[in-house]
């Protein structure tokens, strides 16, 4: 399909203002690397989704669906295909239990694209306690389904009641927590190219100032311990059974050892932050020595936690 009928067809489905060709993305990463994509759309409604991904399914065009632009790692190059950003259409959420009633339990369902630290203040601001664990975590719900995105001794397998996703042959599903198959940064939804529409957390009741205190604890040492005030794509690599990634990347010596504008932070060595006019091909090249150095010396394997695209 040329570049012509591929535009119109995506502006049919979409319209104008939701279809932008040549698009920086490291406009839309938090690690602020990456090239321009071919297309980037933004669909409005689980329609549109799933009108748009059964498209390119069916015309066999690479795409891929991101939330706030956490967790990746975008090429140089760009990405040779259409990105599906689920923003601002997919940003509310509601109570599906009177929070007025005799139980503590409440059931809250958010979209997709709601970002976790925007709905964890707006939890609190209702007296909801359960997700301050998530509320710092620079993400949005879909991509914290996806990876099974924890902090501070939570992760959402404790709080998920089930989540509504459109599986791989495009068919919109609602699946429970044990559907899932939620594990260490994985799920049924990372393994089988699943996209997240929504999911339906279990909270409860609690007050608004003993949960704002315990949001602002989380605050203070996520400032004091991670390196925020630099881009990055959160934690560099997943923790290998048995040990922590940044002591074994600390133990190495390699705090602080860059490649180009990608560097070991020297705060926290579990994450490669962005320096300055960083690299993806920087990025590369540190993480693959970081990986060589940490197996040469203490025989572990690291495998990244952040995810490449259009490599």
């Amino acid at each position: 399909m040329d570049n012509k009928m591929l535009s119109e067809a995506l502006i049919s489905m979409l319209g104008a203002g939701n279809v932008r060709t040549g698009e920086l993305m490291k406009t839309h990463t938090t690690f602020r690397i990456g090239g321009a994509a071919d297309y980037y759309v933004t669909p409005q409604a689980e329609k549109q989704i799933a009108d748009v991904i059964a498209f390119l399914k069916k015309s066999d065009i690479k795409y891929i669906v991101i939330g706030n632009g956490s967790n990746i790692l975008v090429s140089d190059e760009g990405f040779r295909g259409v990105v599906v950003e689920l923003g601002d259409g997919f940003s509310d959420y509601e109570f599906l239990q009177d929070s007025q009633d005799n139980s503590d339990e409440v059931l809250v369902k958010a979209s997709a694209g709601m970002k976790l630290t925007r709905l964890g203040n707006q939890l609190a601001a209702n007296g909801i306690a359960g997700f301050e664990f998530a509320t710092g975590i620079p993400g949005c719900i879909g991509g914290a389904v996806r990876m099974n995105a924890g902090a501070y001794g939570g992760e959402f397998k404790d709080i998920l009641v089930s989540a509504k996703v459109i599986d791989d042959e495009g068919v919109i599903r609602e699946l429970s927590a044990d559907e899932l198959e939620l594990g260490y940064r994985t799920s049924i939804v990372a393994k089988s190219n699943m996209i997240v529409l929504e999911a339906t957390l279990k909270l409860r009741k609690g007050e608004p100032d003993i949960i704002r205190n315990n949001i602002s604890e989380l605050a203070a040492k996520r400032r004091q311990k991670q390196p925020l005030e630099y881009p990055s794509a959160g934690s560099t690599f997943k923790r290998p059974e048995g040990y922590f990634a940044a002591k074994l990347i600390e133990d190495a010596g390699l705090k602080g050892c860059a490649r180009g504008g990608a560097q070991v932070s020297e705060k926290h060595a579990g994450f490669v932050v962005n320096k300055g006019d960083a690299t993806a091909k920087d990025v590369c090249e540190l993480t693959d020595y970081i990986k060589s150095e940490v197996m040469g010396k203490f025989g572990v394997g690291l495998e990244l936690e952040v995810v490449k695209v259009g490599f």
